[in-house]
């Protein structure tokens, strides 16, 4: 079989996004179908293309006997040395087979099989290409919509863009140009779909990635993207150089590079805030553009914190319908809640939490005047405090100081509550009994029910004397004492 195949080949190839390597052997494996159908067994069947692939020939590979039992796979020896004057019974020789021997049949289901193998090959050839661009821009142009879906000429291929992919800002009308991220590359029965997302957080990424040089080279990196498609956006961001600031470098020159984002997005609102490895600094810069006075971390474990805000800042620092405070917990992986001063002074906090606030805004006197009253216990039942106050008990001392006698009298306290205020107070309040003072050698202890002796010096020595002492215990010297008697 001699053809000119070269330019055919190499037009397939270029048409469909098909190797010539995988194209050769689609021709190989063609013309051996269609042996084995004329043959009905292709095992003896040896291909061969040109050094120039200009021409392809298919051969059967014989063995040279003497008495043919299979002429499929054997010549006779006389056969043979026609062919070939030195051969040997034993040897193999290789006969060329004119593919126009092959019956109509062959021929039509070797085509079919070729058209078929191309396909498939053409499939997985843009399966794999595609596979690879997962997580890439890539532009393509509106050509129809079903359901919601959007279908995406890609070029070789459709693209689909399902409508919980689709930002709620953005509208498209036939032969629109739409720039999308490649999410998934999946098989399916009539081959394998790409589909696109411009909702994905990673569109974001790359989009910055497109127009901040530093993002690309890695100069600046994007910590973490938070996002509601459509309305706002959060990017956390530092930079691996001192001399470059991330969020400036995003910026760009009055704006030039975060507007280009924002086109993008269609006018969605982005906030490019700092990274800082402190949760404190973090929650504060995360609830940008809101000015935070003060963060404070209520339960680290559990991820807790409190932003304290001026009256002015509440609104923006919570957002329109609380979009700006739940994008920021999403960004710190915290559960920030924000209060005004007047708020804050309101809440009804737990004693190391309290304690730590104190601490933070330097006012540790005015913590530990209010922590001393009973309302301030975390968990106390407000009937017994309201109880308490009634009858003029508001502080834990006073409370303390009363005797059994004394708390019967409160009405509607029970012993069971009593029991549980006095537990709350043993768990919150540190309570320290005075102890008393040591008595010093030399000095007499005033029994019970006796008054204590007035000291005095020694004329002598000057160590202390009482009256009671005859000689100084000191020096030894004699002592009297003269006592005057009140006029009556």
């Amino acid at each position: 079989m001699a053809t000119d195949m070269s330019d055919a080949i190499r037009q397939i190839s270029q048409d469909r996004g098909i190797s010539e390597e995988l194209i050769l052997k689609t021709i190989e494996n063609t013309l051996i179908a269609a042996y084995k159908r004329r043959f009905g067994n292709a095992d003896n069947a040896i291909v061969r293309f040109s050094d120039d692939n200009r021409e392809v020939s298919i051969y059967a590979q014989r063995q040279i006997v003497d008495g043919v039992y299979d002429p499929v796979s054997e010549i006779d020896i006389e056969d043979a040395r026609k062919l070939n004057p030195d051969a040997e019974v034993g040897d193999e020789i290789l006969i060329e087979v004119d593919p126009k021997d092959f019956d109509r049949g062959a021929v039509q289901s070797a085509k079919q099989m070729a058209h078929q193998s191309i396909r498939e090959i053409q499939k997985d050839t843009l399966y794999s290409e595609f596979k690879e661009k997962v997580g890439d821009i890539i532009i393509g142009y509106y050509q129809r919509e079903r359901n919601g879906t959007i279908f995406v000429d890609l070029g070789k291929i459709e693209g689909m863009l399902p409508s919980s992919f689709q930002s709620p800002r953005e509208t498209y009308h036939v032969n629109d140009r739409i720039k999308a991220l490649i999410t998934e590359v999946k098989k399916t029965a009539s081959g394998f779909q790409v589909i696109l997302s411009r909702t994905h957080t990673d569109f974001v990424r790359a989009i910055f990635e497109l127009e901040v040089p530093e993002v690309y080279d890695k100069t600046v990196e994007i910590h973490k993207i938070v996002r509601k498609p459509g309305y706002r956006t959060k990017l956390a961001v530092y930079s691996n150089r001192e001399d470059v600031d991330p969020v400036g470098a995003c910026v760009g020159l009055k704006g030039v590079r975060i507007q280009a984002v924002i086109r993008e997005l269609e006018g969605e609102k982005i906030d490019i805030l700092k990274y800082d490895p402190d949760p404190r600094r973090f929650i504060k810069n995360a609830l940008s553009p809101a000015e935070v006075r003060d963060v404070i971390i209520l339960d680290e474990g559990k991820h807790q914190a409190l932003a304290v805000v001026n009256d002015s800042q509440l609104s923006l620092a919570i957002g329109k319908q609380g979009l700006n405070v739940q994008l920021a917990n999403r960004l710190v992986d915290w559960n920030i809640d924000v209060k005004t001063d007047a708020q804050f002074a309101e809440m009804d906090m737990a004693a190391e939490s309290r304690r730590a606030v104190s601490e933070l805004f330097g006012d540790a006197e005015e913590y530990s005047e209010e922590f001393s009253r009973i309302s301030e216990l975390p968990g106390v039942d407000k009937d017994v405090v309201a109880a308490l106050k009634e009858g003029n008990v508001e502080f834990i001392e006073d409370f303390l100081s009363l005797g059994p006698e004394q708390l019967e009298e409160f009405k509607g306290i029970g012993p069971d509550k009593l029991e549980d205020l006095r537990k709350i107070i043993e768990e919150n309040v540190e309570i320290i009994e005075e102890e008393e003072e040591p008595v010093e050698a030399g000095e007499a202890e005033a029994g019970e029910g006796e008054e204590e002796l007035e000291e005095f010096e020694c004329p002598e020595c000057g160590a202390k004397i009482t009256m009671d002492m005859t000689v100084c215990p000191n020096c030894g010297i004699g002592l009297s004492f003269e006592y005057e008697e009140d006029a009556e």
